[in-house]
């Protein structure tokens, strides 16, 4: 598997955790508006970054079978 396959998923989950630590940091500020704005923001990068792991797995185990 090619490990620039491995380095996008990191990368997807590294923007998310930031997404996640801006959105913390508004709330902490009382700017709930942009505060809801980063964390669906944050969610929707949590989400693509769980699928793109979820198909990491399973190439991994289609070409674990070849």
């Amino acid at each position: 598997m090619p490990q620039s396959t491995h380095d996008r998923a990191a990368e997807l989950h590294n923007l998310a955790a930031h997404a996640h630590f801006a959105a913390a940091a508004a709330h902490g500020k009382a700017d709930h508006q942009t505060a809801h704005e980063l964390s669906k923001q944050a969610l929707e990068l949590s989400v693509n970054a769980h699928k793109h792991s979820e198909q990491l797995v399973e190439e991994a185990e289609k070409s674990s079978k070849v």
